[in-house]
């Protein structure tokens, strides 16, 4: 298989968890190049544990996680680096640090990360911000800009070091729904523009209907993943009740 025809993630049989208590048993799931791919399902499915296994936080009890065709949890240092150099992650708050203007903020994993001189880094974060069309606000602080804002800017962040992949934990939490659909634009823009492949968490149906191309649902109850597909298929054809409720957005008929 080469490297243009290798999924540009596959999950393979995993199994995550904390300590003896499994969150996510034995899935297996591709995520294709240049693809917006969607995590969902209600709360305590595993969503954010899902997430935290395929970028190498969390270390798989079983199966294996392959970016690109190398396992995340490979022990080769110089590996695993190049590995890690591939993704980039907005966490759900954003994680901006406060004490840095958004520039800063921006310019940390170049200065972690590159041997670039100041002024490059600089450079670099300036037009990572511009891309998320935050010209202009290079010098605030995150306190000093709305929620909407503080997302985009951890967005510029996770692009820093020019990922081709981009993960982001729920990254319309508490935003109001102008800026919740701005927020997709962007990242159909980033999509078509840069052909980056996407994998969100999420449960905002509004966002998932925009950007998804395909989705994966998780289930508490099994661990498992119980449905597959386009969202529009799945609201439309799904033979599971627990999809349909999902995506037709209806209350469960046992706790009415």
């Amino acid at each position: 298989m080469t490297a243009s025809t290798t999924p540009m993630i596959q999950v393979e049989n995993l199994t995550v968890g904390y300590g003896q208590d499994i969150i996510v048993d034995d899935v297996s799931f591709e995520v294709s190049r240049g693809e917006t791919f969607i995590i969902l399902g209600g709360s305590g499915s595993g969503k954010s544990t899902l997430l935290k296994a395929m970028i190498g936080l969390l270390p798989p009890k079983k199966g294996r996680v392959l970016i690109d065709g190398e396992d995340i949890a490979t022990e080769d240092e110089q590996k695993h680096l190049g590995i890690l150099r591939k993704i980039g992650v907005m966490y759900q708050s954003g994680a901006l640090f406060g004490s840095r203007t958004l520039l800063e903020n921006v310019r940390l994993p170049l200065e972690e990360f590159t041997r670039l001189p100041g002024r490059a880094q600089n450079l670099v974060a300036c037009l990572k911000l511009n891309i998320v069309d935050l010209k202009g606000y290079e010098n605030y602080l995150p306190a000093e800009i709305s929620g909407g804002m503080k997302k985009r800017a951890a967005i510029a962040r996770a692009m820093a070091l020019d990922p081709e992949i981009l993960f982001l934990d729920e990254p319309s939490a508490g935003l109001d729904p102008v800026t919740q659909a701005e927020l997709d634009q962007l990242v159909l823009t980033l999509s078509k523009n840069l052909g980056m492949t996407f994998v969100i968490v999420t449960h905002e149906l509004p966002s998932i209907y925009t950007v998804a191309d395909r989705v994966i649902m998780l289930e508490k109850e099994s661990r498992k993943i119980i449905a597959e597909g386009r969202p529009d298929h799945l609201r439309d054809h799904s033979d599971n009740p627990r999809v349909r409720q999902f995506f037709q957005r209806e209350a469960d008929p046992e706790k009415v």
